[in-house]
């Protein structure tokens, strides 16, 4: 079968190449560029523990070490600290703050290990696309120009998109919903490791001042600091982002500005839009070539990567096992509609939060109501920064007598707890993610201190383990001492990405099948010789 073709390689194309590679899909990657990034501190990423842990996995690269990560954060109001979160030491839930040259270019390394699975075409620019029913092609123009035969294609070429527009996609929004400057310099700052977020400084002055700084730590004793700039399209010019650093500095330090070293500067515009389509046929978009958001601190390489998450698996079963078009349907469905709730909680806020007072009775309170909004976006908690869940998907089960609650809802992200694989060993529950299985995981209590010889065949472990090997989709049977809100012997059915198909009260193989048929895409029904214990 011919392989998936992606064009764009920057992180999100990458990332979605490498996940594709993982479960043995080949894929060529079509980059218009020379193949290597230049290094731009002023362009930074921050990630969430899900986003950073699926960076992690298909690199084997600790990202840790090569960004920061926060040890907490504070909200300033002129003098007053309004908010202040501490994160202890290797908490996955601090943000981690890097360099996107950085993550590129360990995603590159990682695709170029990867061949022949993976291969990237640098040089080549896409300026036409053709599909019919068996495949799509795809021609490029430069150095390598040619046709190229794909079984899909994924537009992940940014906020341009050729894809987009050769298959007529209307990108609606709003244009330049915020402005800021930006700067990367080297100093030493009265709070290590910390994320500041600053509102109506005191120090702010008429002319260039803006009213909103944050500044955020980056490797090697650096910062990142960005000014929301007013209203209007006010050239920025060197001069202008040199009295913001030196005003901002001196203001910090309480007097004379310390010693800095400006490592990059540029502007930073914040665009909300949204693709009508994410899905032509076999053409797919994903990444800024569909949606652009970053308001508040929300990052849209951040939602990028989950479209590439929830993507890969759904395109690996489709090229293993024949396109299940109510599966890859899904994909716009469900990640259209997380990152248009993002974007209407955007929208909904900024008029509050930049003076629009007519709909200030939104958020009772006040000012500390806000600096919580913005708190919340910039850590990825609240409907501004939390990751979307699919809780209303197409893919999820109806009607299971066995349902039952646990912390996780049902579509968002599983908690990464410690499990014991098939072989024995303890892995971490996201270590088992995106190679294409379903997860399904037994809740027993006492396991963890056994070998697993004592209790593999013991119990209900012999009932779940031939349900499991009947499924109608590959998957791979784990077992946790604990997992929040959920009961001894309940188990769980967790997709390929993580999120949670839904937990079961005990061992209930027809309902475990039903749900399983339903999470790739299929009818709900039960199989045609239900293993035993079924009815």
């Amino acid at each position: 079968m011919d392989p998936v073709i992606i064009v764009g390689a920057g992180p999100v194309g990458l990332t979605l190449a490498l996940a594709l590679a993982r479960q043995e899909v080949p894929t060529v990657v079509l980059d218009e560029g020379p193949g290597k990034d230049e290094p731009r501190p002023a362009r930074t990423v921050v990630l969430r523990e899900d986003t950073a842990a699926l960076l992690e996995r298909l690199t084997g690269v600790p990202f840790g070490e090569h960004g920061v990560r926060w040890t907490g954060w504070r909200s300033l109001r002129r003098k007053q600290v309004v908010t202040e979160v501490e994160f202890g030491e290797d908490d996955p839930a601090a943000p981690l703050h890097i360099a996107q040259h950085v993550l590129t270019q360990a995603l590159r390394a990682a695709a170029a290990a990867e061949e022949p699975l993976v291969k990237v075409a640098v040089d080549s620019r896409l300026d036409a696309i053709e599909q019919e029913r068996s495949g799509v092609s795809a021609h490029t123009r430069g150095t390598h120009g040619t046709w190229w035969r794909g079984s899909y294609l994924v537009g992940c070429d940014g906020t341009r998109s050729t894809v987009r527009k050769l298959q007529d996609i209307r990108f609606p929004g709003r244009t330049a919903v915020e402005r800021h400057a930006v700067a990367t310099l080297r100093a030493e700052l009265p709070w290590e490791g910390r994320a500041l977020f600053h509102r109506t400084p005191p120090w702010r002055q008429s002319g260039p001042s803006a009213g909103e700084v944050t500044a955020r730590p980056v490797p090697d004793g650096a910062w990142r600091l960005d000014w929301l700039l007013p209203p209007g399209k006010d050239l920025v010019t060197p001069e202008t982002l040199v009295a913001l650093v030196r005003e901002t500095l001196a203001g910090w330090s309480g007097g004379a500005t310390p010693v800095y070293e400006l490592l990059d500067t540029g502007v930073h515009t914040v665009h909300h839009r949204l693709a009508r389509r994410w899905r032509v046929g076999r053409v797919f978009l994903a990444g800024d070539a569909a949606h652009l958001l970053g308001a508040f601190g929300t990052q849209g390489l951040d939602e990028g990567l989950r479209d590439a998450d929830n993507l890969a698996w759904k395109l690996a079963v489709a090229w293993h096992r024949g396109p299940r078009e109510a599966l890859l349907d899904s994909y716009q469905t469900e990640r259209r509609a997380a990152v248009a709730a993002r974007l209407r909680a955007a929208d909904q806020t900024l008029p509050i939060l930049r003076g629009g007072g007519g709909l200030r009775h939104i958020v009772p309170g006040t000012s500390r109501g806000q600096d919580a909004l913005l708190a919340d976006g910039h850590l990825g908690r609240g409907p501004l920064g939390a990751p979307g869940a699919y809780a209303d998907s197409p893919l999820a089960p109806r009607h299971l007598e066995a349902d039952i609650a646990v912390d996780t809802p049902a579509g968002a992200q599983v908690t990464d707890v410690r499990v014991t694989a098939e072989d024995g060993s303890f892995v971490q529950l996201r270590d088992r993610l995106g190679r294409g299985a379903l997860l399904v995981v037994l809740i027993a209590p006492g396991t963890g201190v056994w070998e697993r010889k004592h209790w593999v065949s013991a119990g209900v472990m012999p009932r779940l383990a031939a349900a499991v090997t009947a499924l109608p989709h590959p998957a791979e049977l784990l077992v946790a001492e604990s997992y929040p809100g959920a009961p001894a012997h309940s188990v769980l059915l967790v997709r390929p990405d993580g999120h949670l198909v839904t937990a079961l009260s005990g061992v209930r193989p027809a309902d475990l099948y039903a749900a399983a048929e339903a999470a790739v895409g299929g009818e709900v029904k039960e199989p045609a010789e239900a293993p035993s214990g079924a009815r």
